[in-house]
């Protein structure tokens, strides 16, 4: 999909990202302090502050027009340049080089979409970017950690020495939401059960589970902010399927076993040690995003030793996270069974024994739970039909419920049959509804488009939600494609998006 595409700039071209801190380096002499972290490293200096200074000077500027929501995108004639404020005067610049290559397509509001999922996932392992930064003024702890956890991140876009970005050939799917499994009356009888169960085994500890079948989203008690970075996280580097290849995939990208290339070159590139944590500036920073480092144990659990190894017993530590729901931190334990991973997330707060408390939580699952783990398991496995579960034959579609932040897609192999017209129009009426919608703060909207291959593009708007649609085999007519449409709403959307 996008990372099979030829979307890509290579290492010597200027891709550029930087993380700067408005409130820092305001005296002549001082500039360098704003920078908390710029891609690729080795930029000489003055080069680094032209694009720091260039950025900081239009989001001033459009600060005076509209001092609530500085600017999102900035078109220059080479560039791209792309803005996120991840925190008050936080700010994420993103510069990308436009290129004649015919795969060289973005679509802005997916390239910000990164940059928040970045963030988002660094504040889940690591706390804010200003909490940091209060801990140690100085600025080397934040930088420290920003660095080794961008470059794993981005290690998932690296193929050779290209970074792949995502390109119009993605408009059928969307980073931050969550994709959940459809299941049957009875068998949500039994997860509902499953869910009770864990509680119980977390005792006071009033914790939270996150219930994963294959890649899809079976339950949570998590606010949906919290539950796309676990689910994010979970795809990224739990899934049976990521474990037994020993790589990772973002599975809204790419299928398949990720290469342990990808890695060993950025980390020749970088410098980076061959472990799951470094030091830098006497400072311990944790590796959460590296490859292959999670693996199954005899009991069903899952370790790792990202976050260090009791020296006493040499067993790994539990690893620890940030929920935004309490604003604390929790243990995170995952256990897995066949095509069922659960998560259970104890406050630390709530865990007074430690690591002790952990074991035997542990245990209480593996006592009263288990049972009900294997029911559940084979259960959806009995209903689940295979990855082109959610295909619906002639239609190609992207499902967003941004309230919730759920969304559904044609299945990748399926969306591989569209011709690169359908898709390039596509992108363009993606672009059109961000626009729109940014415009008018989400009203209602519908967009028609033909394409030059005569297949029909549809997006539609409503309370909260959006329907993409791309038909190739329709009928010449537009009410034939507005009636398609309609239908897809009625079977599929209980009608959200019937005009009716």
């Amino acid at each position: 999909m996008g990372l099979s595409s030829a979307a890509a700039t290579t290492m010597s071209e200027p891709l550029k990202f930087c993380i700067f801190d408005l409130r820092r380096g305001q005296h002549e002499g001082e500039e360098l302090e704003k920078i908390m972290f710029f891609f690729p490293a080795d930029l000489p200096f003055p080069a680094q502050l032209s694009v720091v200074g260039l950025s900081e000077g239009l989001i001033t500027f459009t600060r005076i027009f509209s001092p609530e929501a500085a600017c999102e995108v900035i078109e220059a004639d080479m560039h791209s340049h792309v803005f996120f404020e991840a925190e008050p005067d936080i700010w994420m610049v993103m510069v990308v080089a436009k290129s004649k290559e015919t795969e060289a397509i973005w679509r802005i509001e997916a390239l910000r979409n990164v940059l928040k999922e970045i963030h988002s996932l660094f504040v889940m392992f690591h706390g804010s970017i200003r909490m940091l930064l209060d801990k140690e003024p100085g600025g080397g702890l934040i930088r420290s950690h920003l660095y080794t956890f961008i470059m794993d991140y981005l290690s998932d876009f690296l193929m050779g020495n290209k970074f792949l970005l995502p390109n119009f050939r993605d408009s059928l799917k969307e980073r931050g939401t969550v994709q959940m499994l459809t299941v049957g009356r009875e068998a949500a009888i039994e997860v509902q059960s499953l869910v009770g169960t864990l509680d119980s085994c977390m005792g006071n500890a009033l914790g939270y589970s996150v219930i994963l079948f294959q890649d899809l989203l079976v339950s949570t008690t998590l606010t949906p902010d919290d539950t796309v970075n676990l689910f994010s996280y979970g795809i990224l580097r739990l899934t049976p399927r990521i474990l037994s290849s020993g790589g990772s995939t973002w599975s809204y990208m790419r299928k398949g076993n990720a290469s342990s290339h990808v890695e060993s070159a950025l980390d020749r590139l970088h410098g980076f040690q061959d472990g799951s944590s470094v030091r830098s500036d006497n400072y311990r920073i944790v590796r959460p995003l590296q490859h292959g480092k999670w693996s199954k144990g005899k009991d069903g659990f899952l370790v790792t030793d990202i976050w260090g190894v009791d020296v006493g017993n040499l067993v790994p530590t539990t690893p620890t996270i940030w929920l935004q729901q309490i604003e604390h931190k929790v243990y995170l334990c995952a256990y897995q069974h066949k095509s069922l991973t659960i998560i259970l997330l104890i406050p630390v707060t709530s865990m007074l024994d430690g690591e002790e408390g952990i074991s035997m939580l542990k245990q209480q699952l593996l006592e009263n739970a288990s049972s009900k783990i294997y029911k559940v398991e084979e259960k959806l496995a009995k209903g689940w039909v295979g990855e082109n579960a959610y295909h619906v034959k002639g239609y190609r579609y992207l499902l967003v419920d941004g309230d919730r932040n759920i969304s559904r897609a044609s299945p990748s192999g399926k969306v591989t049959t569209l011709t690169k017209e359908s898709l390039l129009a596509l992108n363009k009426v993606r672009e059109d509804v961000d626009l729109e919608r940014s415009r008018t703060k989400g009203d209602d909207l519908e967009i028609c488009i033909r394409a030059k291959n005569n297949s029909w593009v549809i997006a539609r708007a409503a309370r909260g939600k959006q329907l993409y649609i791309v038909l190739e085999k329709a009928n010449e007519t537009l009410l034939y494609a507005s009636e398609a449409v309609e239908k897809f709403s009625d079977r599929y959307c209980n009608g959200a998006f019937s005009l009716d």
